[in-house]
């Protein structure tokens, strides 16, 4: 009498991936830190609500002129004693070229926004399995930058008194900062340190450079956060040592995604499987299929 002999089909362990594996141990703490596949409307409602309570609180700090002005003092002397103090020579220059000014002020009204949803939607679309983890960082770099705006005030290079900068958005009548005009009153205008301006490019750049596959994309994603650099120092909104504030928040961010995945986001699978009613059955079908092939013993 013939022996059947059962065989697991090649390759099939190899082919999971990764994240299944991850998935099926024990414990709820290790299935929420198992990358998933992000769904559309909680995330659009987490961004917008994330958003709403970033704005709220950041404006709800409590407006300290007189120890921001102070900071700003202190601020300016440090980098006078560094040898970096050039933002008002950077302000001047770039305010006498009257359609780069006008050019930058949009530029920092506008793309903030508009460059880090568009790389959240690239995320979505292309790197699932990735943005979870790669979005936690985005959100812990913009909490840890609350405490910084309640815990030191600071004002921007334009309002110091006697700073000789010049409020661009006020010289040219653009609509730039929310901190000048009719909106200073919406917004809070001292909360400078750090420059979620330069935090958030850095986290497009960072992120395009590290998951682009055309060349001159990736390029393009390192000299964003470069450009805006020169576009906060030249509209005199911040020093370059908010922007130094900024990074640092940014590496806070990675540490957080680092402890909560075990690895860097970048370094995790692009791709994640399907959830929902649909995806087991269909995981369950083909799994009743390739061991209905091994008893068989057909190819």
């Amino acid at each position: 009498m013939s022996e059947t002999t059962v065989t697991k089909p090649e390759g099939l362990e190899a082919a999971l991936p990764e994240t299944v594996a991850a998935d099926s141990g024990p414990g709820p703490l290790r299935r929420l830190r198992t990358p998933r596949r992000p769904r559309f409307w909680f995330e659009i409602l987490l961004i917008a609500v994330s958003y709403w309570t970033y704005s709220l609180v950041r404006n709800a700090v409590p407006e300290q002129k007189t120890e921001a002005l102070h900071n700003a003092d202190w601020i300016w002397q440090v980098e006078h004693h560094l040898g970096i103090a050039v933002e008002e020579s950077v302000n001047h220059v770039v305010n006498s070229v009257h359609w780069l000014i006008v050019g930058m002020n949009y530029y920092y009204a506008t793309l903030h926004f508009i460059v880090t949803l568009g790389v959240l939607v690239w995320l979505y679309r292309r790197h699932p399995g990735r943005y979870a983890a790669t979005r936690l960082v985005l959100f812990a770099t913009t909490a840890v930058a609350l405490a910084g705006y309640y815990l030191y005030p600071l004002a921007p290079p334009r309002l110091m008194n006697g700073g000789g900068f010049i409020d661009t958005v006020m010289v040219h009548q653009t609509w730039g900062s929310m901190a000048s005009g009719d909106l200073k009153h919406m917004s809070n205008q001292y909360a400078a340190m750090p420059s979620m301006h330069i935090g958030w490019s850095l986290w497009c750049g960072l992120t395009i450079a590290a998951l682009a596959t055309v060349p001159w994309v990736r390029v393009l994603g390192l000299l964003y956060p470069a450009l805006t650099l020169v576009v906060i120092v030249a509209t005199a909104n911040h020093f370059w040592l908010d922007a130094v504030g900024g990074m640092l928040c940014l590496a806070f961010g990675f540490t957080v995604a680092r402890l909560w995945y075990g690895r860097q986001p970048y370094a995790l699978p692009r791709t994640v499987p399907a959830r929902g009613p649909r995806a087991s059955r269909a995981a369950a079908e083909t799994s009743a299929h390739d061991r209905s092939r091994g008893l068989s013993g057909r190819p």
